[in-house]
């Protein structure tokens, strides 16, 4: 998507969705339709058919949007849980935004479960625009930090990801081990799975969680598995082949 003016997109899947909180099925759908909006993540909309809708209580929360109108929203009633505000959508939308009028939308994470077809997936929609590809690359991939080279190989593979800079997963035994401590912090990623991650030691400078890595990834990029990946963008420099790299700008720079 281009930056600076906002690009909605509310387009058909061919997925069967369903979102699931305390054993029930709040939404069975093969109907969904997927909103890409710039800058958000997606977001799965279900059409009112396929919902739960006995189970929904309408609130006097309301939201705007420039782009799509007027939200309102809905409690979810399960008994001993109440879900607050955890269901939206837009009765009445901008005449530009009309097709949303019959769909509504549940909060990714007051869901416990998400399922596309019969495999579980995190953290947020998968957008079928996102594409990864794994390239095993014999270059030479060197890590810089506080002047000492603290990663070299020749046995890494190349991860490009729609939207993101390259990353070079590389094996532990080319990455410096003494220099590296466990970490607390983990992350999540729809398309890799959880991440854990890995501080670097040089003396007394301590760059927290600067590496990390999947210790389980998810089946399409297994091969990545318990590799090492720097963050680039906090590294003193990443050579290939002796050459600098440039440094990538992103949310973690």
């Amino acid at each position: 998507m281009s930056k600076g003016k906002t690009i909605i997109e509310f387009e058909p899947s061919a997925k069967r969705v369903r979102a699931v909180a305390d054993g029930v099925t709040l939404a069975d759908s093969t109907r969904v339709r997927l909103l890409r909006e710039s800058g958000l993540v997606p977001v799965y909309y279900f059409p009112l058919e396929d919902l739960r809708q006995d189970l929904m209580e309408a609130s006097d929360h309301r939201t705007h949007c420039p782009h799509k109108g007027d939200a309102s929203y809905w409690h979810i009633d399960l008994g001993e849980r109440r879900i607050e505000n955890g269901l939206w959508g837009y009765p009445a939308p901008l005449e530009s935004r009309a097709e949303l009028a019959g769909y509504r939308a549940f909060y990714w994470n007051k869901m416990d479960h998400w399922y596309e077809e019969d495999e579980e997936v995190f953290v947020h929609a998968r957008d079928p625009k996102v594409r990864i590809d794994l390239l095993a690359s014999k270059r030479r991939v060197q890590v810089v930090v506080g002047g000492e080279i603290v990663a070299d190989s020749r046995d890494a593979i190349f991860l490009h990801e729609t939207g993101l800079p390259t990353r070079y997963y590389l094996p532990r035994a080319d990455v410096r081990a003494d220099l590296l401590e466990a970490s607390a912090l983990t992350s999540a990623c729809p398309y890799k799975g959880q991440a854990a991650y890995h501080a670097l030691v040089l003396g007394d400078q301590r760059h927290e969680n600067i590496v990390w890595y999947y210790a389980q990834p998810l089946p399409e990029v297994g091969r990545i598995e318990d590799r090492l990946c720097f963050f680039d963008e906090k590294v003193e420099a990443v050579l290939i082949d002796g050459e600098r790299q440039e440094k990538p700008v992103t949310k973690w720079s």
